[in-house]
């Protein structure tokens, strides 16, 4: 796909034509774009099995140049949970002509990124943790140089590495843990790896001289700094969080990981099994299984600091602990323990809490609003919780989940209504339907039509297991094609048992 020569204008207010760049926007075939974009990816991952760095180079080139992948990388920053976040600049690219001035603006020759603009974000924990946010423009060259950079990424990943990574997700991650700890000689002992500040202290001199894209462009991008409250600061270290494509960066520094700590105990696989060592990580959590105590804290525990000594990384003493299975860890937000030689999966302590205690804000802060607005505020919640969490030993805290939303609902109920009974609150908020009896709903006119708006109830989940993602599997690889189809057909999916009892 050539680019058009085009004058770019905004859209007049006001005036009912598009323009026509609006047109030439609006009318592009992104099937076809995005097939010339994974062509390319497939042949840089291809030079990248090959170890052919010249000619991953070349269609680096190729690929950040072309009209295809400028389309898409403004498209995909365009159309993501950021797109109304602007930089230091205060712009966003919302109309069609923005987009595409946007995209016809990505020139490499005189490039020079702006500072992020520095804000900060709730942790569990109670700390704060900053983010860095580049201009639309930063953002959208940023999308283009992933788009080369991910097919390298991927075929050099780990195999046991699951986040931000495509077709791969926490419940990847969850499956992996439960095959190697789930049997009865499965291993006993659990290290739980914590890298200090790893996005904020990755060295910039390693990852100049270890990540296969642009050295200029990288190093603009490593040393653009950040605005807070008016002042410039520089980055010395780190790719900030924020940033596109950091956790590309953070994975590329974090793959061989699972390498040095299989060389720790033994150079090949069959010396290695009685070890039972198994590594799973998602981008910088990590849980590294083996048959001793010992093996862990003297053999592998050293060999992971010395990796990460290499990159400017290291372990967080408070954090990082050994643990037997018995015992039990918290690992991407859920319990892995067993119980009288049984692995059970639930839903972490902490997890639970967070939710109820969002709920318990966002009720609080809906005292005057209509149950109609509460039920909208609160479903997305409710829902998004129970379906990460539908994979696992939930059903029991699903149930208890809702009760504790109830007594929350009921004292808001109550409360607006504090002269009216107990019996007239339940027939006013609470309705019967079905064997559901407190079924929290309001009747209400959405759009010009009479609708019921029901509080999404957690137990209505059906606990499906999940069909771990093969670990060879790398999607710019024609090869995985076929399966990875095959995985996202409905018979696929029925494969996976229900536990509605669990």
């Amino acid at each position: 796909m050539t680019e058009p020569e085009i004058s770019v204008q905004a859209p007049v207010s006001g005036t009912g034509a598009p323009s026509h760049s609006e047109r030439v926007w609006l009318q592009t075939d992104w099937r076809k774009t995005e097939q010339e974009v994974r062509q390319l990816q497939e042949r840089i991952a291809k030079a990248t099995q090959e170890s052919r760095w010249g000619k991953v180079k070349a269609l680096q080139r190729l690929l950040t140049r072309s009209y295809c992948g400028k389309l898409l990388a403004v498209k995909r920053v365009t159309e993501n949970r950021g797109k109304r976040t602007p930089g230091i600049d205060g712009k966003v690219w919302s109309t069609p002509a923005a987009k595409l001035k946007g995209a016809l603006a990505l020139k490499h020759r005189g490039y020079r990124p702006q500072p992020l603009r520095r804000i900060y974000i709730p942790k569990s924990n109670g700390k704060k943790r900053p983010l860095g946010i580049p201009t639309m423009r930063d953002r959208a060259m940023q999308s283009l140089w992933k788009l080369a950079l991910e097919p390298v990424a991927e075929t050099q990943a780990d195999p046991n590495s699951y986040g931000f990574r495509p077709k791969r997700s926490t419940a990847d991650a969850i499956a992996h843990c439960f095959n190697a700890l789930a049997k009865q000689t499965s291993a006993k002992w659990v290290l739980e790896g914590d890298i200090r500040g790893c996005f904020d202290n990755i060295s910039h001199e390693w990852l100049l001289r270890n990540i296969a894209m642009d050295k200029v462009v990288l190093r603009k991008w490593l040393e653009a700094g950040y605005v807070e409250e008016g002042t410039l600061f520089a980055t010395e270290a780190g790719t900030p969080q924020g940033g596109i494509i950091s956790p590309v960066l953070a994975n590329l520094t974090l793959d061989g990981l699972e390498q040095a700590i299989n060389m720790s105990v033994a150079p090949t696989s069959s010396p290695r099994r009685p070890f039972k060592i198994h590594v799973v990580r998602y981008a910088d959590d990590f849980i590294v299984t083996g048959a001793s105590k010992e093996v862990l804290q003297h053999q592998v525990r050293p060999a992971i600091e010395v990796f990460l000594r290499a990159r400017g990384l290291e372990l967080s003493d408070e954090k990082t602990r050994i643990t037997h299975i018995a015992q039990g860890f918290d690992f991407l937000g859920q319990n892995i323990r067993k119980y009288s030689g049984k692995l059970l999966i639930n839903p972490a302590r902490k997890s639970v809490k967070a939710l109820v205690d969002k709920v318990r804000e966002i009720v609080n802060g809906n005292k005057a609003a209509t149950q109609a607005n509460l039920i909208l505020n609160l479903n997305p919640v409710i829902r998004g919780w129970a379906m990460y969490h539908r994979h696992i030993v939930s059903k029991a805290r699903f149930a208890w989940i809702d009760h504790q939303i109830w007594r929350i609902l009921w004292r808001w109920a109550v409360r607006r209504h504090a002269m009216k009974g107990a019996k007239w609150v339940k027939q006013k908020y609470f309705h019967v339907e079905g064997a559901r009896h407190w079924v929290f709903a309001s009747d209400d006119r959405i759009n010009g039509i009479s609708q019921r708006l029901r509080l999404f109830s957690a137990a209505t989940v059906r606990i499906v297991r999940h069909i771990k993602i093969r670990s060879a599997v790398n999607p710019y690889d024609p090869l995985w094609t076929a399966y990875l189809e095959r995985r996202h057909r409905p018979i696929f999916r029925s494969e996976a048992r229900s536990y509605l009892g669990c």
